[in-house]
């Protein structure tokens, strides 16, 4: 028989340990006291948490409705006049987007030139009652500065398109298979597009359209979001005067696909000025295989919309200088013959299920994202006329 080992168990039970509390000398009766005073203590910090966060909320909500009814100066009433006020708002619109002038006539004149956008923002408001007009960072630029600050050089000469400049030539897609009125298409929700950019005082919108289309055409093509570069186009593509001094469109497209790519916004940065070209053919971050210019006809933008992605666009922005937000759909664009003067990108449609009237185009504009709705307008979807689209593929 094997050895065999036990553990000798007690004989007894041990002594109940006695209940012992964390402030000496303190009784059962005292403890309950404290605890209850610091579950006090800790409900009044959760409290005194969630009062700052409401009022927090509460002076957010404030502060926006402010702005709101800062910029949402416009009176729709005849008898109401524009310029009440207009000394206030003026400050508030120098305080807001950091304007200064270097003397006090210079100061003077753009309070003259404010105030006249005033009027221009009500006047408007009438030709476009479904968007919301009134001040905006550009309120103390003539129209013709606001027009030389974007222009995109149609006015100069006639299109000189590798592509028909005709847009009741270009291709047609079929349009049985369009999503009914009502359906929504956001490509930012794809994550295909870029976040807004500003060209600042440069006129190059022609370049940031371009890229931006581009830049939708790879990832869709790639799986890959990268940004490029408008300053390459700035400083490399010399047809039809460009740079700094307007462009064209489809002038960017032919440049990128002749010289067998554009490089990346990382490697070749932004500078808002026109420099000596530096383009590294041995980096490119996209090419262009095709474009192609696209009817205006709704159905037809909508088409190449879904099936190639978003659309740089070609459009006239006079009313722009005042927009807030709201869809637009000027009678300016009633008028064909009005330059284009605005290079954007077309990045999906929504609206109501009332058909056309409801609906509308999301168009991404270079301006910043302190401009109408975080840097995007929503153009009327019967509008179409207000612009001239292309597609391009990667």
């Amino acid at each position: 028989m094997g050895s065999a080992y036990w553990v000798p168990m007690p004989s007894h039970q041990p002594k109940a340990q006695r209940l012992t509390f964390p402030f000496p000398g303190s009784s059962p009766t005292d403890w309950m006291d404290r605890l209850f005073l610091l579950s006090l203590l800790l409900s009044l910090t959760q409290l005194s948490s969630v009062l700052a966060s409401t009022l927090g909320n509460v002076e957010s909500t404030s502060i926006i409705q402010e702005d709101l009814s800062f910029r949402q100066v416009v009176p729709l009433d005849d008898d109401v006049d524009p310029l009440l006020n207009a000394d206030h708002h003026f400050s508030l619109f120098k305080k807001k987007y950091g304007k200064t002038y270097s003397t006090q006539e210079e100061d003077d004149y753009r309070f003259s030139v404010f105030k006249a956008n005033l009027h221009r923002a009500k006047r408007h408001q009438l030709l476009d009652p479904s968007a919301v007009h009134g001040i905006t960072k550009f309120s103390d630029l003539t129209p013709s500065e606001f027009q030389q600050r974007l222009h995109l050089g149609h006015h100069k000469q006639k299109r000189r398109l590798s592509v028909s400049a005709d847009p009741n030539e270009a291709p047609i897609l079929p349009t049985r298979d369009l999503p009914s009125p009502g359906s929504a298409l956001d490509y930012r929700q794809w994550g295909v597009v870029t976040p807004v950019k500003d060209q600042g005082s440069c006129r190059s919108s022609w370049a940031f359209s371009s890229t931006g289309a581009l830049e939708a055409a790879n990832a869709l093509a790639s799986g890959d979001l990268v940004s490029l570069s408008e300053q390459q186009l700035v400083d490399c593509v010399h047809k039809d005067g460009s740079g700094c001094y307007g462009g064209r469109i489809n002038s960017a497209f032919e440049y990128i696909q002749q010289q067998g790519g554009i490089d990346s916004e990382e490697s070749y940065p932004y500078e808002g000025e026109v420099g000596a070209c530096r383009f590294n053919s041995s980096i490119v971050a996209a090419m262009v295989r095709n474009f192609s210019v696209v009817s205006s006809d709704v159905n037809q933008v909508a088409a190449n919309l879904v099936k190639n992605g978003p659309l740089a666009v070609a459009l006239n922005a006079d009313w722009l200088l005042t927009y807030i937000g709201g869809v637009t759909c000027p009678l300016i664009c009633l008028d064909s013959s009005e330059p284009r003067d605005d290079g954007a990108l077309v990045v999906g449609y929504g609206g109501g299920s009332a058909g056309q009237l409801n609906q509308y185009w999301i168009v991404k504009n270079s301006w910043g994202v302190n401009w109408g709705e975080e840097g995007y307008f929503r153009l009327g979807w019967g509008c179409t006329g207000c612009g001239d689209y292309y597609t391009v593929s990667a």
